[in-house]
């Protein structure tokens, strides 16, 4: 059996062309600045769309450099929890919600509760 077996060769772990006449394709490289001072720098085809912004390898939002900025006109404002609790109470609620609260928790403790 052993006479059978290929010898000098790894079965589909190499190619057999060669890598002449193979010319690589356009490229572009396109820099990115953080708010920091950083720069990115990253390599696209010249056809690609080039994004406004990139993510570096730090994890930062980086925008493109003499290009088009992205266009945050349509973000809506950021809504936090206060800002929808006030949607469903005013102040003087939320300050006697607070004051039960309190009482309550004062009393369970054995606290002199303000009256």
């Amino acid at each position: 059996m052993s006479d059978r077996s290929l010898r000098g060769m790894r079965l589909g772990a190499q190619s057999m062309e060669t890598e002449a006449g193979v010319e690589p394709a356009p490229r572009q490289r396109v820099e990115y600045r953080c708010e920091d001072g950083e720069q990115v720098f990253v390599m696209f085809s010249t056809e690609a769309e080039i994004p406004p912004t990139w993510v570096s390898k730090t994890g930062k939002e980086a925008k493109l450099v003499n290009g088009e900025q992205p266009d945050d006109s349509n973000a809506k404002p950021v809504r936090t929890h206060w800002d929808m609790l006030l949607e469903r109470r005013s102040v003087d609620e939320l300050e006697q919600i607070l004051k039960d609260r309190l009482d309550k928790l004062r009393t369970a403790r054995g606290e002199k509760v303000d009256a």
